[in-house]
């Protein structure tokens, strides 16, 4: 299918990102007549590190800000004669907005809504010639399934937790702009993903880096909530087809057909552990410890993602098999990066490569 539109000047928002850090750098590679800008305010999930193949690309530019903050994102959009945004930035660990939503609604609500808004100023005066506004979602917008089924574009919005409730909210919100002004806005919804830059408080990278530390494996509940895994690259690609492919107005379900059990997951870390650290069988699996289920846990998330297929001619790339492996090489291999995120002094790295604050 060929592309119906090609930016010339993106805006990322939350570049700095797990997701949006994989995008940038996947982008820049293939799009080297566009320039791109990376809004991001840095909060802990952010690493500048995640971007140093592409911070000396005169085609770049990093600027830390925050969404909420209107002013600045007209002035992004109107200097840099932007023509396309892609949305990551977003509070994302549910564990987080159980303890404290406030945040959640603030950046994922609000930030949203003020994005929307003046991109659609933007779009409305007539600034540049095509546009899109791309809101990368969640499938935890669904809720929960049953142990058959799938998600589609079609199934009603069903959020269980703050988090999710936060991203729903944003999605209508796009979907309100798209109907009441005739914005052109597309929205992505994918399944769980997995691959480099993951800040380990998630699950993948928090087994790894435990294990390899021989610290307590956690697994909430009995174990046997399910998830679709989604590498992060095809996720990247799956974007950018959706930006230059997708018909305005539209929902695009990503996933990577690929259910796992949560203990399953991790029995496999640990197996596939156990031989590159030269580790007796089934030692890693003896630091496995069920601790108290998360409320509100979603059991069962999949996603049909046919209509990417269908419609854009999208489908992963990674086998899970291949996927996996690569992801426990990368972290092995990229321990420094691993020391830094887990003591926070990957936090200072903005000062030392941009210097003063704005």
């Amino acid at each position: 299918m060929p592309e119906h539109f090609t930016p010339r000047a993106i805006l990322v928002t939350g570049g700095a990102g797990f997701i949006g850090s994989n995008f940038v750098n996947s982008f820049m590679a293939g799009n080297p007549g566009c320039r791109l800008v990376n809004l991001d305010v840095l909060t802990y999930a952010g690493n500048l590190e995640n971007l140093k193949g592409v911070e000396n690309n005169p085609s770049y530019r990093f600027v830390k800000g925050d969404i909420c903050d209107g002013g600045l994102v007209a002035r992004l959009l109107a200097e840099e004669r932007i023509d396309a945004v892609v949305h990551f930035a977003a509070e994302s660990h549910v564990d987080r907005s159980i303890t404290g939503p406030e945040i959640f609604v603030r950046t994922n609500v609000l930030g949203t809504q003020i994005l929307l808004e003046e991109s659609r100023k933007h779009w409305q005066a007539k600034a540049v010639p095509e546009f899109r506004y791309l809101q990368v979602s969640t499938d935890e917008v669904y809720g929960s399934l049953g142990d058959t089924g799938f998600f589609t574009e079609e199934t009603p919005l069903a959020p269980n937790s703050p988090y999710s409730a936060s991203k729903a909210g944003a999605d209508l919100l796009v979907r309100a702009y798209h109907e009441t002004y005739g914005f052109p806005t597309l929205n992505t919804r994918c399944s769980n993903n997995y691959g480099p830059y993951h800040f380990p408080e998630k699950l993948i990278p928090l087994m790894i880096h435990n294990i390899m530390n021989k610290k307590p494996l956690p697994v909430y509940g009995d174990g046997l909530n399910v998830r679709d895994w989604l590498h992060v690259k095809d996720h990247s690609v799956a974007i950018e087809c959706v930006l230059k492919k997708g018909a305005p107005g539209q929902v695009y379900n990503i996933g990577g057909n690929n259910e796992w059990r949560n203990i399953d997951i991790v029995n496999l870390v640990c197996d596939l552990l156990d031989a590159k650290l030269g580790r007796a069988p089934g030692e890693n699996r003896g630091l496995i410890t069920f601790v108290k289920d998360r409320p509100g846990h979603d059991r069962r998330y999949a996603i049909d993602a046919s209509k990417m297929r269908r419609e854009l001619s999208w489908e992963p790339s990674y086998t899970f098999e291949r996927g996996i492996a690569e992801t426990i090489d990368w972290y092995l291999a990229n321990q420094e990066w691993v020391g830094k995120v887990t003591s926070g002094a990957y936090r200072d790295y903005y000062d030392r490569q941009y210097g003063v604050k704005p």
